[in-house]
């Protein structure tokens, strides 16, 4: 009875603070057309605290969504071009000499703001992606023998080109892993093209007002938290999971050539999470098996390793995913 009640009140509390999301689509409307998916995985990342890596081809929106988001949220946001000769320090900032205080002062990188948009990330050679590493997982930066912590709310959002290899460092599955999604962003339809073409040459600009603030994201956030999620949705996130590892197990032995590695325990505490959001995005107090379904391809998609003979029989981990959601029973 208490679990119901518990339940009715965390449905009115979910109500109450459904706007938020309301707010944010409708101020990211202003100028992005279409690609609701990627609005919906940056909402996801957002309110589960947690960093996004995209990949698309160029010209898909994907920097303009999220500076966009910096302002609806009236956040600090920087941009970070990364590029073969870039250093740690172009990152995360560095001590610089002060001649007149005859002392080091620290100079801050761009690392310090609530949304930093890494862009082309597998341009970076690894020293560079690994002090990005810190202040993902940490949530604080250390320069020289100073640790800085960073501000509250934090997301990377990643961009990665899928068609030009040459001249990239590919991301070691440790730092992937780091990404509590990755979500593969498309073309628009033939209709949302047309209304990019007329938006972009009337020369008319939407201007993006500040519809919430900082501190009403981190009061979000602590709702998402609160969400109820089921032991039996729990023991569902954990079967979907141990498939990835022990296919055989699951009925799907033909998995078991195809897949090198499974996913790691922090693709369980990612499902959670992400599923607790896209619960919230939908107005709902607890979580639903489809809600967990619903995330499932973003959040494992770059935690699955592939065998050789996966890659020459051109299977992908999106297929894979597939075939475990169908196979593995929904409570």
């Amino acid at each position: 009875m208490n679990e119901t009640v518990s339940i009715r009140e965390l449905n009115e509390l979910v109500a109450r603070k459904s706007n938020f999301v309301h707010l944010i689509t409708q101020g990211i409307d202003q100028t992005i057309v279409g690609q609701k998916h990627l609005v919906e995985s940056l909402l996801i990342a957002l309110l589960s605290n947690g960093h996004i890596l995209l990949e698309g081809v160029p010209g898909l929106a994907k920097t303009l969504a999220i500076k966009t988001l910096a302002q609806v949220i009236d956040a600090k946001y920087s941009r970070i071009q990364f590029t073969p000769d870039l250093l740690p320090a172009d990152v995360i900032g560095t001590q610089i000499y002060s001649i007149k205080n005859e002392s080091f002062e620290i100079k801050k990188g761009p690392i310090f703001a609530n949304f930093v948009l890494a862009d082309e990330i597998n341009r970076a050679p690894a020293k560079v992606q690994s002090a990005l590493l810190e202040a993902m997982q940490e949530r604080q930066v250390t320069i020289g023998e100073r640790t800085f912590k960073l501000d509250e709310p934090f997301l990377v959002m990643a961009t990665q080109n899928p068609i030009e290899q040459e001249g990239t460092y590919p991301l070691p599955e440790a730092q992937v892993d780091r990404f509590l999604l990755k979500v593969i962003i498309g073309y628009p339809t033939r209709q949302e093209e047309q209304t990019i073409i007329r938006r972009n040459i009337d020369g008319h600009k939407s201007e993006v007002r500040a519809m919430v603030n900082p501190s009403e994201v981190l009061e979000v956030q602590k709702v998402v938290e609160q969400i109820y999620l089921d032991e039996k949705i729990e023991r569902y996130i954990v079967d979907i999971v141990f498939a990835t590892r022990n296919p055989q197990d699951f009925g799907l032995k033909d998995l078991a050539g195809m897949i090198s590695f499974g996913a790691s325990p922090r693709a369980s505490i990612g499902l959670a999470r992400a599923s607790r959001a896209y619960a919230f995005i939908k107005g709902r107090g607890y979580v639903i098996p489809e809600d967990v379904r619903a995330v499932c391809h973003d959040v494992l998609r770059h935690r699955i390793g592939l065998t050789y003979e996966a890659e020459a029989n051109n299977i992908t981990t999106d297929e894979i995913i597939s075939e475990i959601l169908n196979k593995v029973e929904v409570p």
